[in-house]
């Protein structure tokens, strides 16, 4: 398959200002040192040849997810848009809604999760601390306990705050690490090194058209998605 028709696949909302792409878990969104191609470089690829476009292509990140997370992520086409995403996302007026699946059930069905997250670079790890402390900005979450199988359950998420692996690690410090997700708790990895995160949804006023978007993000050829996606 091609670039641009797995692009093209991925697509769940294209028009002159916006891409909005189903990234699949296992997908950097920027290069690394690895010297994979990202995501954004397939995109651009995508668009170059679909439009025809002489010269680089322009497209802005103004959101990222980690490496083995999945769903929705937007892609600016312009600078317009991709300054008023930039704007967006800081006074939050972008809904972001994920799914995780996790083997413990919360200690409540549903709450707000408010922690301070400190970053460490070297091992690229959040850490989540229930007061205040120098260098680590308030992470805040929604969460509610939305099906159950078996052995797992699925929560769904709304994240208030852009945090480096906020969901990850909050999660984590409840008690609640997400399946497969070593790095924060999980007693073991996913066959794909995915984890169950992905994001669901996204809610947001066109930064240039100003329409209302609602974009639904199916989730991963997997059982245990599957039997969750199908039940709610």
């Amino acid at each position: 398959m091609s670039i641009a028709d797995y692009i093209k696949q991925q697509a769940l909302y294209e028009d002159n200002h916006l891409l909005v792409l189903n990234k699949p878990a296992g997908e950097i969104m920027q290069g690394d040192k690895t010297g994979t191609l990202p995501l954004l470089e397939k995109a651009k690829k995508y668009i170059k040849i679909r439009y025809n476009k002489p010269g680089n292509v322009f497209l802005g990140l103004p959101h990222r997810l980690d490496q083995p997370v999945s769903g929705a992520v937007i892609f600016a086409r312009t600078s317009k848009s991709l300054a008023r995403l930039n704007q967006m996302l800081q006074d939050r007026t972008i809904k972001k809604n994920y799914w995780a699946v996790v083997k413990n059930r919360p200690p409540a069905d549903e709450g707000l999760l408010v922690h301070y997250m400190s970053r460490n670079r070297q091992k690229n790890k959040s850490y989540a601390f229930e007061s205040p402390r120098k260098n680590a900005p308030k992470a805040e979450l929604k969460y509610k306990l939305a099906a159950s199988s078996d052995h797992y359950h699925l929560l769904e998420i709304e994240l208030l705050t852009g945090r480096h692996h906020q969901i990850r690690s909050q999660l984590s410090v409840m008690g609640c690490p997400i399946k497969g997700d070593l790095k924060y708790g999980a007693p073991r990895p996913n066959d794909d090194a995915s984890i169950h995160l992905h994001a669901r949804s996204l809610e947001f006023m066109h930064p240039v058209s100003g329409e209302l978007l609602k974009i639904t993000a199916p989730v991963p050829k997997d059982p245990l998605w599957e039997y969750f996606e199908k039940i709610l």
